[in-house]
């Protein structure tokens, strides 16, 4: 572990007894009391994650909103002060170089929140896209802390800490210069999980304060530390893609459900000619999900297999804590993936049968 990087919260991870992983290269916990408990404070109460590994991204200057439209899928024009556009990033092939949040800052700047991993690969792939465009970028990765309260009682539990109205924050949508625990913060209504909740960017040396202030005031409402374990398995459960899974660069944001976040209309960008390309010819393959009808765990990579040929695979499967399935997500051919067909899986030489149902599995308020 030595050798891994570490987030501003890795002393408090090991005072709540986190066991600690190797997370592309960061030193994350896994889970701390178990993934499925976890999982259920989430869904009916509120847990408490440490996304500072997540990457920062700041980008301001008069053709900012060029540099951002030119590299995301999305139509961020739309954005006004205060809103979070969620966009797919694409190469000239349509793949998907990440997925990411922008923020639309009220000074006219952006702040792109990309996947941890991706960090240096996506800031090399901003820079390479400026060309000619008068933009100031800032790589703010290493100089920002972040934590996610997620859960039905996030409102109120973030609120004991902040005399800004919460209620004023809607859906993905945030405010700058927000006081937490008397740190100022961006507070933003977003997440990974499917539920209500909260994100807190702040600076990395008072991270440890705000986790520890909003786990003192969800005390009452049985608020609990998060690890990996079950970031993984409630995103699963929203149908959220996850990089590395769902998302590669060879895999297009249509193959992957995510034709909301693409648009044609707002002009040219990087990708966008190989989209409309494969939006006219159709897709050759989509995502689906599917429940297992015999008994066995999927997993990333297993084959999807009819009539004895393999025709697609598994991006993400696990066992479902809220509705006590194993259900998976995968790839297969297009005019497969509707609901109701029956398929297999190899799983270690056997093959078990599944049936695709709809995505996403979880919608929120489903559990209470």
């Amino acid at each position: 572990m030595e050798d891994l990087k570490k987030t501003p919260l890795y002393q408090i991870h090991q005072k709540y007894g986190g066991r600690i992983i190797d997370f592309g290269g960061w030193a994350l916990p896994v889970q701390f009391t178990g993934i499925k408990e976890e999982h259920q404070a989430v869904r009916t109460a509120a847990g408490l994650f440490d996304v500072s590994h997540m990457g920062e991204f700041f980008i301001h200057g008069p053709d900012a909103l060029a540099l951002v439209q030119r590299v995301t899928c999305n139509d961020i024009a739309r954005g006004t002060p205060g809103r979070v556009i969620y966009s797919p990033m694409c190469n000239e092939r349509g793949g998907v170089v990440d997925d990411l949040m922008v923020y639309c800052l009220g000074d006219g700047g952006y702040m792109m929140v990309p996947n941890a991993a991706n960090i240096d690969k996506d800031w090399a792939w901003v820079k390479d896209n400026v060309k000619g465009l008068k933009v100031d970028l800032r790589n703010a990765s290493s100089e920002t802390g972040e934590v996610a309260l997620q859960g039905p009682d996030s409102e109120a539990i973030l609120q004991r800490l902040t005399r800004t109205n919460l209620k004023e924050i809607k859906y993905y949508r945030f405010q700058e210069h927000v006081e937490v625990a008397g740190v100022r913060s961006i507070v933003s209504r977003t997440g990974y999980t499917g539920e209500d909740g909260f994100e807190v960017y702040c600076k990395p040396d008072d991270t440890p304060l705000v986790w520890e202030a909003i786990m003192e005031a969800g005390h009452d409402y049985g608020i609990v530390p998060c690890g990996l374990g079950c970031r993984d398995t409630l995103r699963f459960e929203a149908g959220m893609p996850l990089y590395g899974h769902e998302l590669d660069d060879d895999r297009t944001p249509l193959e992957a459900g995510l034709d909301r976040f693409v648009s044609f209309a707002k002009g040219d960008y990087v990708g966008r000619e190989a989209l409309l390309k494969q939006k006219n010819e159709g897709l050759k393959i989509k995502l689906a999900g599917f429940e297992m009808v015999d008994r066995g765990v999927p997993r990333a990579g297993y084959p999807v297999l009819l009539d004895g040929h393999e025709i697609g695979w598994v991006t993400t499967g696990t066992y479902s804590p809220t509705f006590d399935k194993n259900l998976g997500m995968a790839y297969v051919p297009a005019e497969l993936a509707r609901p109701g067909v029956e398929l297999v899986v190899g799983v270690r030489g056997k093959e078990l049968r599944i049936v695709t149902v709809p995505l996403p599995f979880y919608k929120r308020g489903a559990t209470k």
